[in-house]
Parts: C-alpha cells; sequence; structure tokens
C-alpha cells in the first residue's frame, strides 16, 4: 500500500472521532493562532489564493476563509472531505495529495501545512516543499506545524494516534525549507502543554525571489 493510501485509509476510519477531537483547537491554543493570523497577513499580501494542504476536517481553512483570505482545502481523506463540507458548505474542498496540486506555477499567494506533513517520510519531505515552491508567487507564505523531537536528534519516528508519523527538530527542518528555495521568517518551538505529549515546532517562511536567496 503507498503511503497516502495508508494515510488516507488510516484517518478515514477515525475521521469523526478526529473531527471531534480538533474542532476547538484553535480555542484551545490561542498560540496556533497567532502563527496562522501571521501566515496569512504574509500570503494576503500577495493578493493571491491560498491553499490549506491537509485540511482535514476544515476548521483551520474555516479560520483563514474568515480572515478574508480566498482559501480552499485539500485532503486526502474521503471521510474528513465529508466532514469538512458539511460543516462550511459556503468552501470548497477537493481530495488530493501535496505533490498533485491543482495550481499551476507561482499561482498562490500561501501554503499552509498545518501538521500535514508528519506522515510523510522524511525523505520525501524535500518533495513537498519543491512542489509547494513551484505553486507559490514570489514572496507567498509557507506555514507548517509538527511535534518536536527531542533535544539531539534531526527526526524521530513515533507512534501517532492515528498512524505512523515524523517529529521534527525545528531548527533542522528550517534547514530543509531554506535549501528548497524559502526565505525561513521564523523557526518556533512550544513547550509541551496539556494534552499534548511532545513539544511542538513550526516553521514560517516566503519563496525567496530566487533559489539563490537566503
Amino acid at each position: 500500500m503507498f503511503e497516502n493510501d495508508r494515510v488516507a485509509a488510516a484517518y478515514d476510519d477515525l475521521a469523526e472521532l478526529y473531527a471531534e477531537f480538533t474542532l476547538d483547537a484553535l480555542t484551545a491554543r490561542p498560540f496556533d493562532r497567532v502563527l496562522i493570523d501571521a501566515f496569512a497577513e504574509l500570503a494576503a499580501g500577495t493578493g493571491l489564493p491560498v491553499v490549506d494542504a491537509g485540511c482535514g476536517p476544515g476548521y483551520v481553512t474555516a479560520h483563514l476563509a474568515g480572515l478574508g483570505l480566498a482559501v480552499s482545502g485539500v485532503d486526502i481523506s474521503a471521510e474528513l472531505l465529508a466532514i469538512a463540507r458539511g460543516r462550511y458548505p459556503d468552501l470548497r474542498f477537493e481530495q488530493k495529495s501535496w505533490d498533485a496540486l491543482d495550481a499551476g506555477t507561482g499561482e498562490l499567494g500561501g501554503v499552509l501545512a498545518w501538521y500535514s506533513l508528519i506522515h510523510t517520510a522524511p525523505e520525501r519531505i524535500p518533495l513537498a516543499l519543491e512542489e509547494f515552491h513551484r505553486v507559490l508567487a514570489p514572496g507567498g507564505a509557507f506555514l507548517t506545524g509538527f511535534q518536536a523531537a527531542d533535544p539531539g536528534h534531526d527526526v524521530q519516528p513515533f507512534d501517532h494516534r492515528v498512524t505512523l508519523a515524523y517529529r521534527w527538530a525545528p531548527e533542522h527542518f528550517a534547514t530543509v525549507v531554506a535549501a528548497a528555495g524559502f526565505r525561513v521568517v521564523a523557526v518556533v518551538t512550544c513547550p509541551e502543554a496539556p494534552g499534548l505529549r511532545f513539544p511542538q515546532g513550526y516553521v514560517l517562511a516566503a519563496k525567496a525571489e530566487d533559489r539563490t536567496a537566503d
């Protein structure tokens, strides 16, 4: 079974439970809202649409829409997308993977990968970032969130409640993002919080003007 098929099947099986668990996530984690709002501000400066890549049940997609962005959500789980469409009927959701985004080169102002790259094998992360770089306009924003690795580790597999996932050292993930042609804007580690097993990591970046930019 291909990686996407495995992950999609795992989320399909737990879609209702996962959607319920994440329903109030942005209310419970105000720091996440700060980072997502910073991403939205950068993306809005381009005047171009935004994609929530790995949107799940759509709660972050809806938040971005509420901030005035022209946003759509994509995900590989048919069951999560059904929930998203039911909850947010005015928004567009499509079943796609990050490696097959329906956007031309330079057509997007932002790509959000909110905890949606954690199930991707580490060696395939550069491919995802290459695709995001392709679809973004110069200055377009990229934000990702993930569980942070223990000190001394670049990447660690872990037993995510849904299926196998990977924790990253935020600074290491940032070097991979920079190597893909992005200008890293912020690298953040948030200590463990109630209900979370690990510290959380975040990388906010913008597409550089060319592949040699810092």
